[in-house]
């Protein structure tokens, strides 16, 4: 079901791919460095149009989003390949395989699944979806006409013609730094340049009004510098302020990575302090069930508003217009609590 790209020039008799910050310059029969955009006869397709890797839904706390429609079911989905090397990816076996295979499904089908699953919005996520953005932006039109909002879960390493293009269908995104945006540890461990295109895709996403939620991968030895972690977080905070959520994750071992060991709590913990100092009202700790830190608490009285186990919602203490009932400050949260913030369990998707 390979169809032609959208985000793409001709240029000196080859095709210049503007998906994502890498920009390949493709000749004919080549294929980008993501594996599933390929030249012939001198036009760009998506391999991977229609042919779906991996489906569940989940919650959107998940992705994570915790300040947009809390609670909510998300259809999420992946193609194969990605536009980085990662070299620690949990999702090594969709991401790293450059191959144009999957479960045919058309947007349309993919849009009804989602509703079949009492789905509230649509993610795109596992892989890089800015590879595959032709075939999100058809998902994303359709389900956004259903009434369905669409996420992102994108390392943030874009082009501005692709902010626009997702711009008529994208309601939010959660934007993956890796290791602080420490430049030799995005090189050595990711294959990508540096932080400066996702900065600048975050501004241009803000711009646009999407919401936007950053995370941080803390690689512990390799990658969790406080210093670096200073120069990003001031960056971050020019661009989007202090209402941003900003989650530190915890590294778990894995694919070519697997020999170091989990990032200490404490590391995470001093980079909650760390952002907390700098002003951000709302960082939290990820992949650490049952820390106090994955809550949310109240910037004007500090009460907890929203407790947490994981991704799952246990106690909800805002009005419907997300004022805190103790003290009547609004959060900064977009939407509303979903029916389903309270259930204990999400449906594998069987394609």
């Amino acid at each position: 079901m390979s169809k032609e790209a959208t985000l793409y020039r001709k240029e000196n008799g080859r095709v210049r791919c503007l998906a994502c910050a890498r920009r390949c310059l493709i000749g004919e029969g080549q294929t980008g460095f993501c594996g599933v955009r390929t030249v012939r006869n001198g036009k760009l397709y998506l391999d991977v149009y229609g042919k779906v890797a991996a489906a569940h839904v989940d919650p959107i706390e998940k992705k994570p989003l915790v300040h947009f429609n809390p609670g909510s079911k998300v259809f999420s989905f992946s193609t194969y390949g990605c536009n980085w090397m990662c070299m620690y990816c949990q999702n090594y076996d969709i991401s790293q395989r450059r191959r144009a295979e999957g479960t045919e499904l058309t947007p349309e089908e993919i849009v009804e699944m989602a509703i079949s699953y009492e789905s509230e919005g649509i993610t795109y996520t596992y892989n890089e979806p800015a590879i595959f953005a032709e075939f999100a932006h058809d998902v994303g039109v359709i389900a956004r006409k259903k009434g369905l909002f669409n996420t992102m879960v994108t390392n943030g390493y874009w082009t501005p013609e692709l902010v626009d293009y997702v711009t008529d269908f994208l309601d939010a995104a959660t934007v993956d730094f890796k290791g602080n945006g420490e430049p030799k540890f995005m090189k050595r461990y990711t294959g990508a340049s540096g932080p400066e295109p996702i900065l600048e895709t975050i501004q241009e996403l803000h711009k646009r009004g999407i919401h936007v939620e950053i995370t941080d991968l803390i690689v512990p030895q390799i990658g969790d510098s406080l210093e670096y972690a200073k120069v990003l977080l001031k960056k971050i905070y020019d661009i989007l302020g202090p209402d941003v959520p900003i989650h530190f994750l915890r590294f778990h071992p894995d694919y070519k990575l697997n020999y170091l060991p989990s990032t200490p709590v404490e590391t995470l913990e001093a980079h909650y302090k760390l952002a907390k100092e700098m002003g951000f009202k709302f960082p939290y700790i990820g992949n650490v069930p049952g820390h106090p830190f994955e809550n949310t608490y109240c910037p004007n009285c500090g009460r907890m508003v929203i407790r947490r186990y994981g991704f799952q919602i246990l106690e909800w203490h805002l009005t419907d217009d997300m004022r805190c009932k103790y003290c009547g400050y609004k959060l900064p949260i977009k939407g509303k609590l979903s029916k389903h913030a309270f259930d204990d369990r999400f449906e594998p998707v069987f394609i």
